[in-house]
């Protein structure tokens, strides 16, 4: 009787958080595994020169795959995307980094999912005209090393001082 195989996409799957995670914990940062995936793989943590933790986190999906998909211009990789996940995400205050790996080159890029479809002007009738799916567009040039997960930590700083300055005003 032939035994259960593990698939090449439990494999990639796994390749891919652990790409991630490397590069997080390079930064002197963590990254803690979301057990239950509901829309979050991993929740980084980042800390001061001295060790400190700092406040809020930074949520990040990861996706694996065999085959990107590149438009004309080999520059602009396409993404499917449950839409479920995608409304998910814009409801977040933290910043959430949508990370697509490539594992045939072992390499990942990058995508900041509230900036992105800040964005698009048409964001509402995106999402509500999209089916099942929306399609995004990474940057190739985004590639995932350290000066990108410092990137995330700065960006979760951003978001936190606008939220004090509109506390500062509301009080």
């Amino acid at each position: 009787m032939p035994t259960k195989k593990r698939p090449r996409t439990h494999v990639i799957a796994d390749l891919s958080v652990n790409h991630v995670e490397r590069h997080v914990l390079t930064c002197g940062f963590s990254a803690d595994r979301v057990e239950h995936d509901y829309g979050y793989d991993l929740v980084m943590h980042s800390y001061n020169e001295y060790g400190e933790i700092e406040s809020g986190f930074v949520f990040i999906q990861v996706k694996a795959t065999d085959s990107l998909q590149f438009l004309a211009d080999a520059e602009t990789i396409s993404f499917p995307l449950d839409r479920r996940d995608v409304a998910l995400w814009l409801e977040e205050l933290e910043p959430v980094i949508l990370i697509v790996y490539d594992a045939q080159h072992d390499v990942a890029y990058w995508l900041y999912v509230q900036a992105y479809f800040e964005r698009l002007a048409q964001l509402s009738s995106v999402l509500e005209n999209s089916g099942n799916t929306v399609t995004v567009h990474f940057e190739r040039s985004r590639v995932l090393d350290a000066d990108a997960i410092r990137g995330f930590a700065r960006f979760r700083d951003r978001v936190h001082r606008q939220g004090r300055e509109v506390i500062r005003h509301e009080y």
